[in-house]
């Protein structure tokens, strides 16, 4: 078959995983064309979009015969931007991704497949990345191997949407303590949206790094 993948945003960790991805793809058998920028989507069975910041038009969703998406939320529940980030925010480690077709509207399509990764709440926004792409990244290859034994299911109940997360999103609350706000550390970047806090006409950025295990004396 030939398989394009769309991974327009430049910034995404997803970078670090999908040309390994394409590797696996090949071994199968199957003829792969990875690009950046929409513009350059070629005519093929498949199109998987990671990561893609562009919404695309019928114009470009014609080319393949299915474009598909892994959205990181168990729709139609979480649509939008950063589902992941706001359900960890909202305190669930058990976070579920949904391969759906694409359409012209944002995470409306027919769902093939749906399945969860889990957390144990410790883990910082490097590991869950990690997690994340494993499972984006596998169920690439799920669809690509079973995709003619899977049946589209049309989304049901009423959806919710996430809007958009910016680095002032990282900001702490002096009077919180470091548990109330750990979700917050957990999720930030520290190099993209790090954490920071002002006081008296500062800002002070908070960088958190996971050292070893050790016994915690408050619990």
């Amino acid at each position: 078959m030939k398989i394009n993948i769309l991974l327009d945003t430049s910034d995404s960790f997803l970078h670090d995983y999908v040309h390994d991805l394409i590797e696996k793809l090949k071994e199968r058998g199957h003829e792969v064309c990875f690009c950046e920028d929409h513009r350059k989507i070629k005519t093929g069975d498949m199109l998987f979009l990671l990561a893609c910041k562009t919404i695309l038009k019928k114009e470009h969703l014609s080319l393949n015969t299915n474009n598909l998406v892994i959205h990181p939320s168990k729709l139609p529940e979480g649509r939008g931007s950063g589902a992941l980030v706001w359900k960890i925010l909202e305190g669930e480690n058990k976070i579920y991704l949904t391969l759906f077709e694409a359409n012209e509207k944002i995470d409306q399509g027919y769902i093939y497949l749906k399945e969860s990764i889990e957390f144990e709440g410790f883990e910082l926004s490097d590991e869950i990345r990690h997690k994340q792409a494993l499972k984006t990244m596998g169920l690439v290859l799920k669809y690509v191997d079973h995709h003619k034994n899977l049946k589209a299911q049309k989304q049901q109940g009423k959806g919710s949407f996430y809007r958009k997360r910016t680095p002032e999103d990282s900001e702490l609350v002096l009077d919180k303590t470091i548990r109330e706000q750990f979700n917050l550390l957990r999720v930030v970047d520290n190099n993209r949206y790090p954490a920071f806090f002002k006081l008296n006409g500062h800002k002070y950025t908070v960088k958190i790094v996971r050292d070893e295990k050790v016994q915690d004396d408050e619990n």
